[in-house]
C-alpha cells in the first residue's frame, strides 16, 4: 500500500492540484488537518479533498473555521481569516468538517498512526526533540505522521540515539524527491510538511508519500502558481500578510 499524505492545506486550491498532479501513483490518502483557514478556496478545496476520500484528521483551523471552536486565542490575522471562512463556508462544507475525527487516528498500515498536532494533544506544536521525546515516549507506534507546523521533516528515535529528520532537496525547481528508508529498531515523528502555506523557507507545496511495503518514505516538493493563490486571498479581502507569505514560504 502506499499513502499520499497530505497537511495543512490551509483553503489553497492552487498549491493542492499541483500536488495531485505531481503525486508519484498512491492507494490511499492521509490528511493531517488544517484542510481551511488563512487561504481564499475553503469549498474547492474540501470539495476535492472529499473526492480522494481516505483518513482525515481535524485541525484546529478546521474546528474554528466551522464553528466547533473559538479563535479568540488566533492571531489577529488567523482569527479575521477563520471569521471570513465561516462566512463563506457552505452548511454542507462546515457540517462536515464538523465530523472530522480529533487524532491520533490509526491507519489501515500496522502501527502507524495520524495526527494533527501531537499523540498528546492535537493542538501541540511538535518543534523540538524534547516535545518529540514526550510525544513519542508512551507510544506503541512505529511511525506517527504529524502536522500543524507547517515545516516537513520529524524525528527518528532508537533506544541509544535521536535524530532529526531534514529533507535536503538538490534543486529548488521542479519537483524534488528526498526518501528515507524506515528501520525496524526505529521509532518516528514524521511531518509531509505543508501543502498551501509551508514555513520552512521553501514556498513550494510538500507532501508525502509512504510505502509500507517497501518500508520507505518520500518527501516531495512542488512548484506552483504562487501569484495566483496570492491574488485568490487578495481578492477575497484577507489581510495581505497571508498572501505575502506563501512567497516568502514561512
Amino acid at each position: 500500500m502506499r499513502a499520499l499524505i497530505l497537511s495543512d492545506i490551509h483553503a489553497n486550491i492552487d498549491a493542492l492540484e499541483a500536488v495531485l498532479a505531481a503525486a508519484p501513483a498512491y492507494d490511499v490518502v492521509w490528511n493531517l488537518g488544517d484542510i481551511v483557514g488563512y487561504g481564499a478556496a475553503p469549498n474547492e478545496v474540501i470539495e476535492r479533498i472529499r473526492s480522494l476520500g481516505g483518513i482525515f484528521v481535524r485541525g484546529n483551523h478546521d474546528r474554528a473555521c466551522s464553528g466547533t471552536r473559538s479563535f479568540d486565542d488566533f492571531s489577529s490575522i488567523a482569527g479575521r481569516a477563520a471569521k471570513w471562512t465561516r462566512s463563506v463556508l457552505t452548511p454542507e462544507n462546515s457540517a462536515w468538517l464538523q465530523t472530522l475525527s480529533k487524532g491520533p487516528v490509526t491507519t489501515e498500515s500496522p502501527l502507524v498512526t495520524c495526527v494533527h498536532g501531537s499523540l498528546l494533544h492535537e493542538d501541540q506544536y511538535v518543534v523540538s526533540m524534547r516535545d518529540a521525546w514526550l510525544a513519542m515516549k508512551d507510544s506503541a507506534s512505529h511511525i506517527t505522521f504529524f502536522g500543524h507546523t507547517h515545516v516537513q521533516g520529524g524525528f527518528a528515535a532508537s533506544a541509544r540515539e535521536w535524530q532529526n529528520v531534514q529533507p535536503r532537496f538538490p534543486s529548488s525547481r521542479g519537483l524534488q524527491e528526498v526518501t528515507i528508508a524506515i528501520e525496524e529498531n526505529r521509532r518516528y515523528l514524521l511531518n509531509p510538511g505543508s501543502v498551501g502555506q509551508p514555513r520552512d523557507h521553501d514556498p513550494r507545496a510538500a507532501f508525502a508519500i509512504y510505502d509500507d511495503a517497501a518500508q520507505l518514505v518520500s518527501f516531495y516538493r512542488v512548484e506552483y502558481d504562487v501569484r495566483l493563490a496570492q491574488m485568490r486571498i487578495l481578492r477575497a479581502n484577507l489581510p495581505e500578510r497571508l498572501a505575502q507569505r506563501l512567497l516568502e514560504g514561512r
